[in-house]
């Protein structure tokens, strides 16, 4: 009877981040809304900020979906990059869900591919891709989300991994090198080392360890983007040019490994703010260089999503489809130039 009530009544959305908690409201079959985008640091903990968000709203949803970055293996939850954690089971009964779902944030965006319109995403090389084909995702922010799609005769599967954290491959000696300092320093690299946020101070602290500098104290990774993108400053424009280089093969990895021949999306909240950058960089040939297998990579388009909060439509669709309602129908990209 409650999931039943709860098919028709309103839902929060949430899409967790180690920096930025987003939420939204929902009706059945209906586009997301009253989106307000909270600093985690701002509050102590989730509830507090579902408790903020909810007085902010006036809203007394049912039901309600997360996406977090973080893996979810049991009840209790913990961000990957941040020391927020909690409870699906208390989280439900403390707000009186009647069906509260929670997924990996990347898992979300997955969901939300086929629903991706022209105007949400720009084409960043490759051909138009396989229609029905698999689709493979990733994105840096705070740290490195990976995912992917997979057909079944009842519908599109999302993966939900921890592709992030593989571990990070160097193609050339220089990588080399900055992977030896970035290893003695973390023992373990990943991909998600490099390749995110953290990874852009990562890699500007490994350049200049390199070349015998000293980097400057507290830098942001929007201060490393900023130098980069100025010009003035050589090792961060060096920064930014293997961040690239090495989100292009992490993406082939991802694609390869899925056989995604229908695309292969990159999101998160850094790449849409190097756009021009990035579509000029090594991306797209690092994303190909793969050897004997550059000819079946080359047709694959490469997509960069541009849509704010792409986990909001794939957490609404999760809701539609466990609570049942209108689900809207979802775009193919695939076929398009």
């Amino acid at each position: 009877m409650a999931e039943k009530e709860a098919a028709g009544a309103q839902r929060l959305l949430i899409d967790l981040g180690a920096t930025t908690a987003r939420f939204a409201l929902q009706r059945p079959g209906g586009a997301p809304e009253q989106v307000v985008r909270m600093p985690v640091a701002e509050q102590p903990g989730l509830a507090a900020a579902i408790r903020t968000y909810l007085a902010e709203t006036g809203a007394r949803p049912a039901a309600g979906a997360f996406a977090v970055a973080s893996a979810i293996t049991g009840d209790r939850v913990a961000l990957t990059n941040h020391p927020w954690s909690f409870s699906t089971a208390e989280t439900k009964a403390q707000f009186g869900f009647q069906h509260l779902s929670v997924i990996n944030d990347f898992t979300a965006i997955a969901l939300a591919l086929p629903r991706l319109g022209p105007e949400d995403v720009v084409k960043l090389g490759g051909g138009p891709g396989r229609s029905g084909a698999p689709l493979a995702v990733l994105g840096p922010g705070t740290g490195l989300g990976a995912s992917g799609l997979l057909p079944t005769p009842s519908g599109w599967i999302a993966i939900s991994g921890e592709g992030g954290h593989v571990t990070l491959p160097a193609i050339e000696p220089r990588e080399e090198e900055i992977i030896h300092a970035l290893r003695r320093r973390f023992g373990h690299v990943s991909a998600e080392r490099a390749v995110s946020g953290q990874g852009l101070v990562n890699l500007y602290s490994a350049l200049t360890e390199l070349t015998g500098a000293a980097a400057p104290p507290d830098l942001a990774p929007a201060d490393i983007t900023d130098r980069a993108l100025g010009g003035a400053d050589p090792i961060a424009e060096e920064t930014l040019d293997r961040f690239c280089a090495l989100l292009g093969t992490v993406a082939g990895n991802l694609t390869l490994t899925l056989g995604a021949l229908g695309g292969c999306f990159i999101a998160g909240g850094i790449a849409p703010k190097i756009q021009r950058f990035l579509a000029g960089s090594r991306f797209r040939a690092r994303f190909e260089e793969k050897g004997r297998f550059r000819d079946y990579l080359a047709p694959i388009p490469t997509w960069l999503v541009v849509r704010r909060t792409p986990a909001f439509l794939g957490l609404a669709h999760l809701m539609d489809r466990e609570l049942g309602g209108a689900v809207t129908e979802f775009q193919e990209l695939s076929g398009r130039s």
